[in-house]
Formats: C-alpha cells, sequence, structure tokens
C-alpha cells in the first residue's frame, strides 16, 4: 500500500492500481498518472505524492471498474501545495 494526498493534503491509499480514501471507500482506478471515478470518468492527475483535478486532462475516460472496500487507515493529513490545479472532488 502506497500513500498519496490531495492537492489540499487529504490523506489516501494506492493498493495496486486503485485508489481508495483514509476509511477505505474506493474512489477509483489509477491509469497513466491519471485517476478514474469507479464509473470511468477523470477525476485527477497524480503528480508526485497528490492527486489534483486538472480541466486540460478531464476528457479522457476509460471503463468502470469496481474494487472492494478496504481497510481504514490513520496517519496525518499534510499541508496543502500550491500546484496547478483544483481539489479533486473525492467524496469520503
Amino acid at each position: 500500500m502506497d500513500v498519496l494526498y490531495t492537492r489540499s493534503g487529504r490523506l489516501l491509499q494506492l493498493l495496486g492500481d486503485h485508489l481508495h480514501s483514509r476509511s477505505g471507500r474506493y474512489l477509483g482506478q489509477l491509469q497513466n498518472n491519471k485517476v478514474y471515478d469507479p464509473d470511468g470518468r477523470y477525476c485527477g492527475t497524480l503528480v508526485g505524492d497528490r492527486v489534483v483535478h486538472r480541466t486540460v486532462d478531464s476528457s479522457g475516460r476509460m471503463t468502470a471498474s469496481t474494487e472492494a472496500v478496504c481497510p481504514p487507515i490513520t496517519g496525518a493529513n499534510r499541508s496543502g501545495m500550491n500546484l496547478w490545479g483544483i481539489e479533486p472532488d473525492f467524496a469520503d
């Protein structure tokens, strides 16, 4: 399991190529440094250890995906970063 963060510093879990929230909720699949939600819509781009929504990448789609809920993790959020893009719209 790898730990990632959103632009504003929210903690995320990456298990293989599947992205989960801190609480374990399935958020989407990582493919070519882009995250696609369970319905196959673009929801973010991986920049280092951060996931940022970039409008320029938002036209991409992929097939829908599913993944089981994973166990929640504990850990602190990080402070936000000044990256090009906006905070992804991940529900938790």
